[in-house]
């Protein structure tokens, strides 16, 4: 007996999946204190990149983000889908005074993720029940 391969969800209803399932709960440590319902995505760029990766495959990309005053804020992580385009779920948590540097493609280690490790997989979690993934359980 064969079984046929679940096809890949839309990347629309994966966003939609994804933005849905944020909260204070998946949020970055280091931008919990900064997390507000009114910008969601800030804090959530790390877990989220993971999780389309999981789903579609593709890059990481990682850069840095500047102050205006030229001190680092941080971090911005986001994906390159295979063929090249660019999704940045998180883009818009950013201040106008936060700039996101040109990014660099970082391999994943395999395992879990040292830092966010429970943000990312409850926010895995989330995202596979939201899409009807069998796996959500995982």
């Amino acid at each position: 007996m064969t079984t046929a391969a679940c096809p890949a969800p839309a990347l629309t209803e994966v966003a939609a999946a994804v933005r849905a399932s944020w909260d204070r709960d998946t949020c970055d440590d280091a931008d919990r204190a900064g997390w507000s319902a009114r910008v969601p995505s800030r804090g959530q760029c790390g877990a989220t990149a993971l999780v389309l990766h999981d789903l579609f495959g593709g890059d990481l990309l990682l850069a840095e983000v500047w102050h205006s005053d030229g001190t680092l804020q941080g971090y911005h992580w986001w994906n390159r889908l295979p063929g090249g385009t660019e999704i940045d779920l998180t883009g818009d948590q950013f201040t106008p005074g936060e700039t996101v540097q040109p990014p660099r493609v970082v391999t994943r280690p395999p395992g879990p993720p040292r830092r966010c490790r429970a943000q990312y997989a409850l926010l895995r979690r989330r995202v596979l029940a939201r899409i009807g993934d069998p796996g959500a359980g995982r």
